[in-house]
């Protein structure tokens, strides 16, 4: 399913699934509320946004039911969560996936949102996106991810970044596939269980949070999707940021992890993840890496209408 692009006049629902809004994210929060509201749009907050019923977060009963309401809700035409943070996942089996094929709207985020935006696509086949989230839209030192968020969702874009976006070709190849991705560490725990995702012919776009994940972390990561067989099944690999203190990067992991035992593309890019730099990325969109091409990765097919 496509959703429909946002345009001037809309509103749009800001949830908070993973951690709450606290009162230290106040002025960049409220920065954001000044952009889009700029920008000609409404803004409109869950009731749940800011509670922290647990001492860690809302409870998730109350993440859920902002998201489901949000999706209910005829006015609203964008959801736009707040901010990454943790456990998202909590919410998984209090989402109507039902509601939400019936009522398919654009929901955007990264990090921790990982979790929701890949789930959501798979349940239903809504197709979703990784940006920036509507915290951290008015406090990036650029205007790279507004004009991103922009771009894909109100003027539909196939354009992934810019043409200044520098591109590292890992391994050479080219391939097409269904595009799933985010997070590093939210996609392994998306491997096995209840509530997996289907790898088979995808391109899967990964970024880590370095502060978070030294480097022994993402190899557990990367080992534990091979041991799974995660790199048979999938068509390509684009890597987004990731920096950590040693200096030993996420490119070097992976080429420790799989070696030459696979032959799909792998290409490398500083234009999404825990950067200020973030391109929108559409979960469940047909996209094609060829690493020939002076464009190393490109969409296929239209991500909103």
């Amino acid at each position: 399913m496509i959703p429909e692009r946002i345009k001037k006049g809309d509103t749009i629902g800001i949830i908070a699934p993973a951690d709450p809004v606290t009162k230290e994210d106040l002025e960049e929060f409220n920065s954001s509320i000044l952009l889009m509201e700029g920008s000609g749009y409404k803004i409109k907050i869950g009731k749940n946004v800011f509670a922290n019923s647990t001492g860690y977060g809302a409870t998730a009963k109350q993440k859920a039911e902002d998201l489901n309401e949000m999706f209910s809700d005829k006015d609203v035409k964008m959801i736009w969560c707040a901010r990454g943070g943790n456990n998202s996942n909590s919410i998984f089996d209090l989402i109507d996936y039902e509601n939400i094929k019936k009522n398919p709207k654009i929901i955007c985020g990264f990090s921790d949102i990982t979790s929701i935006t890949n789930i959501i696509y798979q349940k239903t086949g809504l197709v979703t996106f990784s940006g920036q989230t509507f915290k951290g839209v008015a406090s990036c030192e650029t205007e790279y991810s507004y004009k991103e968020i922009i771009k894909r969702l109100q003027d539909g874009s196939l354009e992934l970044g810019t043409k200044d976006d520098e591109y590292k070709v890992l391994q050479k190849g080219s391939a097409e596939g269904i595009m799933i991705g985010g997070n590093l560490s939210l996609m392994h725990d998306l491997v096995a269980g209840n509530y997996k995702m289907d790898f088979d012919n995808k391109i899967l776009f990964l970024e880590e949070l370095g502060f978070e994940s030294p480097p022994e972390a993402v190899s557990h990561y990367l080992y534990y999707m091979k041991q799974n067989d995660v790199f048979k099944k999938i068509k390509g690999i684009w890597l987004g940021n990731y920096e950590h203190e040693s200096g030993i990067t996420l490119e070097q992991i992976l080429k420790d992890t799989i070696g030459d035992e696979y032959n799909f593309p792998i290409i490398k890019s500083n234009n999404f993840g825990h950067t200020d730099k973030k391109t929108v990325i559409p979960v469940g969109i047909r996209a094609r890496i060829d690493t020939e091409d002076e464009v190393k990765i490109k969409l296929l097919e239209n991500c909103v209408k």
